[in-house]
């Protein structure tokens, strides 16, 4: 394993709680036994209010540890102040790679921009908060070799030591159940940056107000060299090699060109070597991706779609929406600017869902053609297909998290794909 001795030296000689045991928890678990296996450790599956329970389901207050390893869904807000080392599966390996890490963050396109970068990168590998942690790629680690990390505000709220090359999309209102207020939030991305060194690399976008107002708030704590960016202000070579790109909407091409931009830097290659593999990449799953025509109708999965300014992105970069299904689980966020606009758009139709679509339904202070409040997928899909025109749209952009009903935005993109080709076996029936 390549720097399998720095590695080992953050770990040894500790008393060690892994709290939460998830898929980064029992990638801990194996971390531990592999490198330090007389190590002792400890392993709680929840922690609230300063207490921990263990696997047997006994709760504890007591805390005889001196390191714990948090998993990012936990909120540091439950932990005690006490005595001990908080870190992270990601502190701890960007403390030992972060020198030949690219990490890509922002409340929305960290999946796709990150994918884009490890696209343009040939020989990289993509980990992280995608869905690979990123101790399951250590055997794959070289000198030479170049991780590209989806990086959650969760994984980064505790790092000491941020990615070589950092890249922060975006800030919008999310995860607000999370943190005790929206600074929290912003703050926790921040951290890219702010522990980032000298000779780093902090790439940001300047069309997002909120973010361009944080960066300039702490721009003297940054170490790194700035490399501020906008979809507004590209060159005439940019520009060119946007017009490849198969990806819809202006965010969209923001995210290809700071995608760009960061490949570039690291090969030094022109812009122009890199319209092949941007014409070859289609995006990924549940993020603006056509499921299909079904009764002449185009149904989109957009699933991924958990904020308003998501929702209002994808209908933005669509042109044409008759349909759209809108919630879920409630967060708190304000959906003050998706119903200004939707106030101001043509769509005709309107699908509330779970707490979330009617908290928004609430809101919405103007009279509304066509619209039902429905919780149930199977109900909502043949609603949209009888009420849709031949030759219209339905979008699925919930601007709202899933698990109100579901394991996550997958789950749901799946569920609502399922939906769509029963209705179409049924009308062949």
């Amino acid at each position: 394993m390549y720097r399998e001795e720095q590695l080992k030296a953050l770990i040894q000689g500790h008393k060690i709680l892994i709290a939460g045991y998830g898929r980064e928890g029992k990638s801990a678990e194996a971390l531990i036994k592999r490198l330090v296996p007389e190590a002792p450790y400890t392993i709680a599956v929840q922690v609230e209010n300063g207490k921990w329970k263990a696997e047997n389901g006994e709760w504890h207050e007591d805390w005889p540890f001196d390191m714990v390893i948090k998993s990012p869904g936990i909120p540091n807000f439950q932990f005690p102040i006490f005595n001990f080392q908080l870190t992270s599966l990601t502190d701890l390996f960007l403390q030992v790679y972060g020198d030949m890490t690219i990490g890509v963050t922002g409340t929305k396109g960290k999946s796709t921009t990150a994918s884009l970068i490890h696209h343009l990168l040939p020989g990289s590998i993509l980990a992280g908060n995608i869905g690979i942690p990123l101790f399951d790629i250590l055997d794959e680690l070289r000198e030479d070799s170049i991780v590209v990390a989806e990086l959650s505000c969760h994984q980064l709220e505790n790092i000491h030591r941020a990615p070589h090359i950092s890249v922060l999309l975006n800030l919008f209102q999310e995860h607000l159940d999370h943190y005790e207020n929206y600074l929290g939030y912003k703050m926790a991305k921040m951290q890219i940056a702010l522990k980032q060194r000298e000779g780093d690399h902090f790439f940001y976008c300047t069309d997002n107000e909120e973010l361009n107002l944080l960066v300039k708030s702490y721009e003297l704590r940054v170490k790194s060299e700035l490399h501020p960016y906008s979809i507004k202000k590209i060159t005439d070579e940019e520009r060119d090699l946007l017009a490849v790109c198969h990806l819809e909407g202006e965010h969209n091409r923001s995210n290809t060109l700071v995608a760009s931009r960061v490949v570039s830097l690291i090969t030094r290659k022109p812009l122009s070597d890199f319209h092949f593999p941007i014409s070859t990449f289609h995006g990924l799953r549940h993020r603006m991706e056509m499921v299909g025509c079904y009764k002449g109708i185009t149904w989109y999965d957009d699933s991924i779609s958990t904020i308003p300014a998501a929702a209002i992105a994808a209908v933005k970069a669509l042109g044409r929406v008759d349909t759209l299904i809108l919630g879920g689980f409630d967060r708190g966020i304000d959906y003050t600017p998706l119903v200004d606009f939707l106030k101001e758009s043509p769509i005709k139709n309107l699908v509330f869902v779970g707490a979330a679509g009617r908290r928004m339904l609430s809101t919405f202070h103007f009279p509304l053609s066509t619209y039902i409040v429905e919780d149930d997928y199977k109900k909502i899909v043949p609603w949209c297909a009888e009420h849709t025109p031949q030759g219209g749209v339905v979008l699925l952009s919930p601007a709202a998290a899933s698990y109100d009903a579901f394991k996550n935005f997958e789950h749901r993109g799946d569920f609502f794909r399922e939906q769509i080709l029963k209705l179409n076996q049924n009308e062949k029936n």
